[in-house]
């Protein structure tokens, strides 16, 4: 069904509760590390999680240097899926699928390649829909506030596990160029280069406001039931609260010139006599985003997950965030997307500016796109061409 039909991708079939992959459902090509018993992950908010499991999924072999692996972080509901097809435990192709693969800008002929599922994920990793081993029911209303520093804590173990004392490169675009960010701050020796893409040092008053609406739909939703919801029937959970709270960011990963292109004014429901919930073009495509995501996302993720982001903040605890640049060793290539206004290129220039004040390397690279937000997901080539040349211009330094 094409994209801007409006109509929902599963007909008449009601949603689950939740979209989130739960033990038991097709594993596809996930693997799963299990944080030992005994051993509580504790959280930079307070509290801490027990049995805490990654899910993660790999491409390529581990060099007997272990010197080729190559990190990539998710944005906001992104999964370890990122390359492959759909299918058994996948039901999206992977979502950079064009820049990852043998021969591709990520090369998983040459790179051993890892993308893990983010702590607070639905598609793994534990999350709110994870089971609580205390009570033995999902998390739910409990599960505690989680930051982007536990996720790469989190991926730090998983690396641990893997073989991986370091990294080649950690890359990633919007909430996963905040991940790479975090890496470059926390673990400095364990990071060779890194590549944040449409993404910020801080998570500014703007950015915070749009996730916090998003989160307030969800949260006003009667199926939402303060957050345990899992027991519902199909077609009683949260699903429209996550639909809007989607369909609200939709508008923010594209440009209004885009969206004008594509839809105008067109009409996909007859205009006369004018009725309220008559739609335009563009709002069915809305609908259509909202009813595909609700299929396969946790609504407390999206909670979990975006309001980490507003929490983004590599000066937080450290004196600010010239003093968090100053403690990072990688190069660095940041790309920024002209058209974006949800994370506007001042913003990568902020850390190329930040970086360069410190001695290090930095490219930086612009993305040439209407597309806005989303572009460093549909511009493969732009993305790719100078990704590739970075890779392998680090993989000859002796940084």
């Amino acid at each position: 069904m094409n994209e801007s039909s409006g109509r929902a991708p599963t007909g008449n079939v009601p949603p689950p509760a939740s979209g989130a992959w739960v033990p038991g459902d097709p594993p596809g090509n996930r693997r799963f590390f299990h944080l030992p018993d005994g051993h509580p992950f504790s959280l930079e908010g307070g509290g801490s999680l027990r049995d805490l499991t990654v899910a993660y999924e790999t491409w390529g072999r581990l060099d007997a240097r272990a010197g080729n692996a190559v990190l990539i972080c998710h944005a906001l509901t992104g999964d370890s899926h990122v390359a492959g097809r759909s299918g058994h435990g996948h039901p999206s192709p992977g979502w950079w699928d064009d820049l990852v693969g043998p021969g591709r800008a990520i090369d998983t002929d040459r790179y051993f390649v890892v993308c893990a599922n983010v702590l607070g994920g639905c598609q793994g990793s534990t999350g709110p829909s994870s089971t609580d081993p205390t009570t033995g029911r999902p998390y739910g209303s409990s599960f505690p506030v989680v930051s982007i520093r536990d996720m790469v804590r989190a991926q730090a173990l998983l690396a641990d596990h893997l073989g991986v004392g370091r990294w080649l490169c950690v890359v990633g675009g919007s909430m996963g160029g905040m991940q790479v960010l975090e890496w470059a701050v926390v673990w400095p020796d364990r990071v060779r280069a890194v590549v944040p893409i449409a993404t910020c040092l801080a998570a500014t008053a703007q950015q915070i406001g749009f996730s916090y609406v998003q989160r307030s739909v969800i949260a006003l939703d009667p199926g939402w039931r303060g957050g345990d919801y899992y027991d519902a029937a199909p077609g009683e959970g949260p699903h429209r609260g996550l639909a809007a709270a989607r369909a609200l960011a939709q508008i923010t990963y594209r440009s209004d010139a885009v969206f004008n292109e594509k839809f105008g004014r067109a009409e996909l429901d007859d205009l006369y006599p004018f009725r309220m919930w008559q739609r335009f073009e563009v709002e069915g495509y809305l609908d259509y985003h909202g009813a595909k995501l609700v299929r396969r996302f946790d609504a407390n993720s999206y909670l979990t997950i975006s309001k980490a982001m507003d929490l983004h903040d590599v000066g937080r605890g450290r004196s600010g965030i010239d003093a968090a640049v100053g403690r990072v060793h990688a190069p660095a290539l940041v790309m920024s997307v002209n058209s974006d206004t949800l994370y506007r290129p001042d913003q990568q220039e902020a850390i190329r500016d930040a970086w360069r004040r410190h001695g290090l390397p930095c490219e930086y690279v612009v993305i040439d796109s209407p597309h806005g937000h989303d572009a460093f997901l549909l511009e493969p080539a732009q993305v790719g061409e100078p990704l590739a040349a970075f890779l392998a211009d680090v993989e000859k330094s002796d940084v």
